[in-house]
């Protein structure tokens, strides 16, 4: 199965000027803990409510900070037409639990959770890709920035 077969297609953009209020409020609003952040038709970064936790209020930033004082710059991303035990093996090596999803010409079209990939059937996979992502630290650490 192919990630275009199982990834949420509706995806909201955050703006890396916005506040984190806004954003706040949205992913609230979405029900959704991350928002891919884009500017000028281009994924520049990921924002989620443990940046908005961590780096932004932990930190001391107040609602009026902007996206793009906490956003993760490195952002990690599949292709709309990679298999799904192949994005469940990168989850777990990269240690994140969503992905943007790109077409190939590096256009934003969804974002993929582990959630949805064990949805598909994958049962060993996301076993190992949970685990990996479960282990402490790593490159995404909040810590480690």
């Amino acid at each position: 199965m192919r990630v275009k077969d199982c990834m949420t297609n509706d995806v909201r953009i955050a703006d890396p000027d916005q506040t984190l209020q806004e954003a706040a409020q949205v992913m609230a609003r979405l029900d959704a803990g991350v928002m891919p952040v884009g500017e000028n038709d281009r994924l520049v970064g990921m924002i989620t409510d443990r940046d908005i936790a961590v780096r932004g209020v932990a930190e001391g930033k107040g609602p009026d900070a902007r996206v793009r004082e906490v956003m993760s710059t490195d952002v990690k991303y599949c292709f709309d037409d990679e298999e799904v035990d192949d994005v469940l093996h990168k989850m777990g090596e990269q240690q994140v639990r969503r992905l943007p999803v790109l077409n190939r010409d590096k256009r934003l079209i969804g974002i993929v959770s582990i959630g949805d990939l064990a949805r598909t059937g994958e049962t060993a996979e996301t076993g190992e890709a949970l685990s990996g992502i479960s282990m402490p630290g790593g490159h995404h650490s909040q810590t480690a920035q």
